[in-house]
């Protein structure tokens, strides 16, 4: 059981004095009848409406966003539009974040959620959650055993860090290339091919565990998830 005012606050992303007067309005209704603020509401099975809409209680809120070069990966920030400021009035609430980073200019799948222990096992190095990337590369890549053979067995990256082993696949065009991690070293993929003598030109991140990002989202759009697409993101290889 959960306040009214708290309830509508929190569902709704306004200011708990907001919900209130919201409430003793008679803008918000459950099973057909008008509350005050105090009144109690059973969140698993109350029917809420306000102003004639029917709000859905989530405890948590899960989104994937496509997002674009030139976001930066943070709740908030006082410079740079944030992967936050992309997210629709109706779904943000007070807690978002994005579990794990892009950087600046790469794109693609960002999870965003208000869910502290799913992030934590999602990004945990004990989990060995995939995510699968789209690499362009400055030059085509022309010995293929080379770039596999070095990849799968784990390689060594500047700084002496050693990488998991990773899977690579090959495209039809000898200059994009799949580059499947278990692991988020600090700009990773770049160090990667880097020190296999190739610069990445562009980096897509277009999966997390088992959950695909939706290619009908155009860069800059978001989406809720549902509970099955939360489940598959845990996916471990």
């Amino acid at each position: 059981m959960i306040r009214a005012d708290r309830f509508i606050a929190e569902q709704m992303n306004i200011s708990r004095s907001d919900a209130a007067a919201a409430v003793r309005s008679g803008r918000v209704t459950v099973n057909g009848r008008r509350l005050s603020p105090s009144d109690k509401i059973d969140e698993g099975k109350d029917a809420v409406m306000f102003d004639g809409r029917q709000v859905r209680y989530r405890r948590n809120v899960y989104i994937m966003l496509n997002k674009p070069v030139g976001v930066i990966c943070a709740a908030r920030d006082r410079l740079t539009e944030t992967v936050a400021d992309l997210i629709p009035p109706e779904l943000r609430r007070k807690g978002l974040f994005p579990a794990g980073r892009l950087d600046k200019d790469t794109t693609g799948f960002v999870f965003i959620t208000d869910d502290g222990a799913m992030a934590h096992d999602m990004l945990s190095p004990k989990k060995h959650v995939e995510k699968e990337y789209v690499v362009t590369l400055r030059d085509p890549v022309t010995d293929r055993e080379r770039y596999d053979g070095v990849i799968s067995a784990g390689m060594e990256i500047d700084g002496g860090e050693i990488c998991r082993p990773a899977v690579i696949s090959f495209t039809d065009d000898p200059s994009v290339v799949h580059l499947v991690l278990c692991e988020g070293k600090y700009h990773q993929v770049k160090r990667m091919m880097h020190a296999l003598g190739n610069e990445v030109t562009a980096l897509r991140r277009i999966r997390i565990g088992g959950l695909v990002l939706d290619e009908s989202l155009a860069e800059g759009q978001c989406r809720e998830l549902s509970g099955d697409e939360v489940r598959k993101i845990c996916t471990i290889s």
